[in-house]
């Protein structure tokens, strides 16, 4: 039996997220169709994150087990000529150690939120970013962002399906910084709650409008409410784009 670490790409539109779900196709089923079809082995694949429906991946890490001998060039061939049409792509494939975990091995997980700043609707990247049209301060968006940097009771930005242990976490970096029309907000972390990104870049939206200050934030953070959130923002801008090890 073999442990294979895959580098996963894929756009999350089509998708209820990572995880199998009864009420529509997801990542993971994607993938163990495809592994399936190349071993005729009945696999279970494990990543580094389980992202929401329609949240796309620029390299999510994962892992499966296989008995079947086969090189990783040759299983990464075989998975990405599977998975057509889908849109996912295996970019890397490698042997691993028998206790690599693709989740419990990470040691840090990096999120990508991308917001188009214009009034004009979107065309190529409709449902892969979020329009607003206002316009948006991203300086005072960065300045609001570092109240959630560091260690916190994150109730507030938790989804009530969150199925985490604990909503206490440490924000390793939340960056806001805009590139022409394009606002792009950075997270870092160990381990995110169920909707935490999302959470944070829509109270940051608010701040950008000038609908909310860094003190509104700070007030929604210390009341560890979810009913004192402000927006949570849709998934179409968030890309999962790194895990370390």
């Amino acid at each position: 039996m073999t442990r294979f670490a895959l580098t996963l790409e894929w756009d999350g539109r089509p998708f209820m997220g990572w995880q199998r779900q009864n009420h529509g196709p997801s990542v993971q089923q994607a993938l163990e169709e495809a592994a399936r079809s190349v071993t005729g082995e009945d696999v279970i694949a494990h990543a580094a994150g389980r992202t929401d429906a329609g949240v796309h991946a620029l390299a999510m890490r994962a892992h499966v087990e296989i008995a079947k001998p086969i090189a990783p060039f040759r299983l990464m061939e075989a998975l990405n000529a599977r998975m057509r049409p889908h849109p996912v792509a295996v970019l890397a494939c490698e042997a691993v150690a028998d206790d690599w975990h693709a989740r419990f091995s990470c040691v840090g997980r990096h999120y990508e939120y991308r917001i188009v700043n214009r009034r004009a609707p979107l065309t190529f990247e409709a449902g892969l970013a979020w329009r607003i049209a206002a316009e948006l301060d991203a300086d005072a968006m960065h300045r609001a962002a570092q109240v959630l940097v560091g260690l916190h009771d994150f109730t507030t930005f938790r989804s009530i399906h969150c199925q985490s242990a604990s909503p206490v976490k440490t924000l390793d970096r939340l960056d806001v910084s805009r590139e022409l029309d394009r606002v792009v907000v950075r997270a870092s972390a160990r381990s995110f709650l169920h909707h935490q990104v999302r959470s944070m870049v829509g109270c940051l939206a608010l701040v950008g409008q000038g609908r909310w200050t860094a003190r509104d934030v700070r007030n929604a953070l210390e009341a560890k409410d979810r009913q004192t959130l402000g927006l949570n923002a849709p998934p179409d801008g968030l890309y999962f784009v790194r895990a370390d090890y």
